[in-house]
């Protein structure tokens, strides 16, 4: 079968079960979820081992440290893959909500009710963990989904797939609700853009090209997760220590992930104080500071800075830095360099705190909090597709109620339009 025909008929599959599995009850979806859970945890050995052939391929090709930790899984991942299926099962259930109603003066009742999209195409990068989180969000919100994960992680999502299948079978929904493109060829992906008639959505999650590349090739609607280049800026009226701890934890506990800071930004006011003893905690954790040229008077062996710096996402123990004579100064420089993720201010001022979140335009602006929270998890959304960098439909993290649409239920008594 050539692999346009293979596509397509996953994605008709998806499109019959789909209307099956949003009419499934909270109660079976729910099951299915704890399931999953259990499925892993079952068969972590066996998705080591998976995951350890994956690794073996990208070593040999010369992958970056930080590509193979986003594609590494260990006991603990897997344990977090199985802890996030079980908290989306604890979630409310969106389907059926009613978001608002009302009732006209003719006495005509009209409401807006949640209802599943139908089928969700997701194309996301080389992190396994996150094929879990779109098959268990994806169930939760009465969504089928075809899966296109890395070509380098094949391997660990084809076992994951089958774990999660097995599961989904034991309790009465049907298995074909995940479908799993299995193929490396970037056709697959092409395919799968093109197909409006069967799919409803596509996320695409994975470097600035190809994101970039899937908005421009698709006819299917796309909700972009793109590049993350996050700030934070050390106010004047910051409090040190404080500002320390969340520098490092931007950029130190992931760095390979969106949310990691990128650069820091520190008034000039404070930055004397702050700079020289947050270098020495980046130092420790063996970070790469490039600088502009007040930084590396303050703080000497940083490298300069090029004007390429404040634009690149390096996903690795890098950090850019820049001392901002102004408040104005520093939400200007993210206006031109930030991609709308998450951006971050520490200060003890309130109404700097509140120009901040008002003035900066970003899916999640944090005061005094680190970037790395902006993830469903922490947002006690169980897990999430995705953090949305797309202005319509879902912005920031995409949890279950993201994954839904609404509908108008109009009740009346053999009302007529006069």
């Amino acid at each position: 079968m050539k692999i346009r025909e293979l596509v397509e008929a996953k994605a008709r599959t998806a499109k019959e079960v789909a209307q099956a599995l949003a009419l499934c009850s909270t109660r079976v979806k729910d099951d299915a979820l704890n399931q999953m859970a259990r499925g892993l945890e079952e068969k972590a050995a066996t998705l080591l081992e998976a995951n350890r052939a994956d690794l073996e391929r990208a070593r040999a090709g010369g992958h970056a440290r930080a590509f193979l930790d986003r594609l590494m899984l260990t006991e603990s991942r897997i344990e977090e893959m199985a802890h996030g299926l079980r908290q989306i099962a604890q979630l409310p259930d969106p389907v059926g909500k009613v978001v608002e109603a009302w009732r006209r003066p003719n006495g005509l009742e009209i409401s807006r009710v949640r209802v599943p999209l139908g089928v969700i195409g997701f194309i996301y990068e080389s992190r396994p963990n996150v094929t879990a989180d779109a098959a268990g969000l994806s169930i939760k919100s009465g969504n089928a989904v075809i899966l296109r994960g890395g070509s380098e992680a094949l391997e660990s999502n084809s076992v994951i797939v089958t774990v999660l299948a097995k599961a989904l079978e034991k309790t009465g929904i049907p298995p074909e609700a995940l479908q799993f493109i299995d193929t490396p060829d970037r056709e697959a992906v092409m395919a799968l853009l093109t197909l409006d008639r069967y799919v409803d959505l596509i996320i695409a999650r994975g470097g600035e090209e190809f994101v970039r590349l899937v908005a421009k090739e698709a006819t299917v609607p796309v909700l972009k997760h793109d590049k993350g280049l996050c700030h934070v800026f050390v106010d004047e009226d910051a409090d040190p220590a404080v500002a320390v701890e969340i520098a490092v934890n931007a950029k130190v506990q992931r760095p390979s992930v969106c949310n990691a800071m990128e650069s820091l930004l520190v008034h000039q006011a404070i930055a004397p104080r702050f700079l020289p003893e947050v270098a020495k905690r980046f130092e420790a954790a063996g970070v790469e500071l490039r600088g502009c040229p007040r930084t590396c008077a303050l703080v000497p062996g940083t490298r300069p800075a090029l004007p390429a710096d404040w634009d690149t996402e390096y996903l690795d123990l890098v950090l850019s830095v820049r001392v901002v004579d102004s408040f104005d100064e520093a939400v200007a420089h993210i206006r031109a360099h930030g991609t709308g993720v998450a951006e971050a201010i520490v200060t003890s001022h309130y109404g700097r705190a509140r120009r901040f979140a008002h003035e900066v335009d970003a899916a999640a602006v944090l005061v005094n909090a680190s970037t790395r929270l902006v993830d469903g998890g922490q947002f006690g959304m169980g897990a999430e597709m995705g953090v949305s960098t797309s202005k319509l439909h879902a912005r920031g993290p995409v949890g279950v109620e993201e994954l839904t649409t609404t509908k108008f239920v109009v009740l009346g008594a053999g009302h007529i339009r006069e």
